[in-house]
């Protein structure tokens, strides 16, 4: 190695120190410059720097932040115009999820402090256009570009599988127009914010549904077909609840779910369904018949059931997709079983309208009340074979808690007021309708005097805790008891309908013989506050005989009299109650 020359005395030569002064007083002025330029930069954005047309070169962060929020602000949410294949819209950027980050954008920019020589160059040199930072919600966007497709293009639909009221419905699959995705949004994002409201150029394309032909056949094949194929039996103790298709369709659905249809169901819907078959109190109740359109049907018998609502929709989802002949499934449950069973109720065999019997009745108010009444608490009765009809037990103490009010009544031949005048009508009319059906009277028993609106000696009274209307099915078959009224109005008579319903098994006539043994009214004259006049009419005796014949048969089988004994109704003459 050289070393440098010494002088006698070892020291370097005053040569060379001025060399390495000079050297040092070089570096001192390049620094000098440099942090001179550094200081005269500092953080501002590079000179000549433009965003979007707004210029802030040679600003500081914050004043550039300033300024382009200022010459955004009428463009930040000024709609995209958007051309696809020659139609026109536009896409709100609200919408759209496009915001402008303007911190982002003036750091993008070159703002900030930075001893970097590049960086000090461009701030000298110039600084050029920059692309504004666009934050872009990507859910809202693409929603944006669907509402732009369902505008201007065509959505793509997907293959769909419904059920209503036990039928398949099929929805066939087909492509739509829509957007690459990639595509449109270079597009709206080159066209946001311009200038010039420079046109966002999108071109269509073709797009596949996700669900497509395969899907909706798989769908058919693996669950609606089979779903649809039949009834399915939930068995709860010995209980089954049977669920038609038109019924539990409701509670199907198929949906969407990563390219493929799977099954829906709606549980609640389903529970509602299956606790339509079973009673609603967790108590049993007994199977019955009751009238629909005029014609008897049976009413199941409900279980009364406590489930888990998960339990029944698990085995429901295996027995709809089942292709066994025997849909049937034990559920775990808590069961309280009904005595009277459905299968009992069919082998009522209450089938068809046995008799029927219609009376009349001048209007009066309280008949409409009270007669309304009994026929609301005697329709529907059902009676098994062997069972008595007791019209006082059915209808009750005749009391306005259960609905009645107070009209005129006959006792010992002359009439008076009291609570439930009216209702020997319905008996009237419900011993008819037995006398012709053939059941077995057992206790009736007529007016004390003779009421020209119903037929003689094939009539009626009844008053509560002393005369009762009872009779007996006697057959071999279950009897349904209907009972109608149509109330009377000041310009029309009021009606009562009472009808039977079994299996015919009597076909009735009845003979009535003439009157004899007539007995003269007498008059009575009374003060009393209760008094009803009454202009009177003879008493007689008559004889009802009813003649069973097998179906179809006029042989006479048997034969039952009735004998009628009417005594006379007195002239009453009211006078004015005297004075104590």
């Amino acid at each position: 190695m050289t070393k440098a020359p010494r002088d006698s005395s070892g020291r370097e030569s005053a040569g060379g120190k001025v060399v390495v002064l000079l050297l040092g007083g070089l570096l001192v002025l390049v620094g000098g410059a440099y942090a001179a330029a550094y200081f005269a930069a500092g953080d501002k954005v590079p000179r000549g720097t433009t965003v979007a047309g707004v210029e802030i070169g040679g600003l500081t962060p914050a004043a550039a932040e300033e300024a382009l929020s200022a010459g955004l602000e009428d463009r930040v949410d000024r709609p995209v115009p958007v051309s696809v294949d020659g139609q026109t819209a536009t896409i709100d950027p609200a919408d759209a999820g496009l915001t402008v980050d303007v911190p982002a954008t003036v750091e993008q920019a070159g703002g900030g402090k930075s001893w970097a020589p590049g960086d000090l160059w461009d701030y000298w040199t110039g600084g050029d256009e920059q692309d504004p930072v666009v934050d872009v919600d990507q859910a809202s966007f693409d929603a944006a570009l669907e509402d732009l497709a369902d505008e201007v293009g065509t959505a793509a639909t997907d293959g769909a599988v419904a059920f209503k009221k036990a039928r398949i419905v099929v929805t066939d699959p087909a492509p739509g127009q829509g957007f690459d995705p990639e595509a449109a949004r270079t597009a709206v994002l080159g066209s946001y914010l311009s200038e010039d409201d420079e046109v966002a150029r999108l071109e269509t394309t073709v797009v596949q549904p996700d669900i497509d032909d395969a899907d909706v056949q798989e769908a058919l094949d693996s669950f609606a077909n089979p779903a649809m194929s039949g009834p399915v039996t939930l068995v709860f103790g010995d209980s089954p609840v049977e669920l038609q298709p038109r019924d539990f369709s409701a509670a199907l659905a198929m949906k969407a779910e990563g390219g493929e249809l799977v099954p829906d169901l709606d549980t609640d819907r389903l529970t509602k369904l299956v606790e339509s078959g079973v009673s609603e109190e967790d108590e049993p109740v007994d199977a019955t018949v009751e009238l629909v359109n005029g014609k008897p049907r049976v009413v199941p018998a409900k279980p009364g059931v406590t489930f888990d609502p998960a339990d029944v929709s698990s085995a429901f989802l295996e027995l709809v997709t089942s292709k066994d002949d025997d849909r049937t499934m034990k559920v775990e449950a808590t069961v309280a079983e009904p005595e009277f069973t459905t299968a009992d109720a069919k082998a009522l065999g209450i089938k068809e309208r046995v008799s029927t019997f219609t009376t009349y009745y001048p209007y009066a108010e309280y008949r409409n009340v009270n007669i309304g009444r009994a026929a609301e608490l005697i329709d529907g009765t059902v009676l098994k074979p062997g069972d008595t009809f007791s019209l006082n037990d059915i209808v009750g103490e005749r009391t306005v808690e259960n609905g009645f009010t107070t009209g005129f009544i006959i006792s010992n031949g002359l009439f008076k007021e009291d609570l439930g005048g009216g209702v020997s009508q319905m008996a009237t009319t419900t011993f008819n309708a037995m006398y012709f059906a053939g059941l077995k009277d057992i206790e009736h028993k007529p007016h004390s005097v003779y009421i020209d609106r119903y037929p003689e000696g094939r009539e009626a009274t009844v008053a509560w805790g002393s005369v009762d209307l009872r009779f007996q099915n006697d057959t071999d078959h279950g009897v349904l008891v209907h009972a109608t009224v149509q109330p009377g109005s000041s310009s029309s008579q009021g009606v009562v309908t009472v009808s039977m319903y079994s299996t015919k098994t009597w076909d009735i006539t009845s003979k009535t013989s003439p009157r004899y043994n007539y007995r003269s009214p007498g008059t009575q004259t009374q003060d009393t506050d209760d008094c009803v006049p009454n202009t009177g009419y003879d008493g007689f005796d008559v004889d009802v005989t009813r003649y069973f014949h097998h179906v179809g048969d006029d042989a006479v089988v048997r034969s039952e009299k009735f004998h009628t004994s009417y005594i006379a109704s007195d002239t009453v003459i009211c006078k004015p109650p005297k004075k104590n």
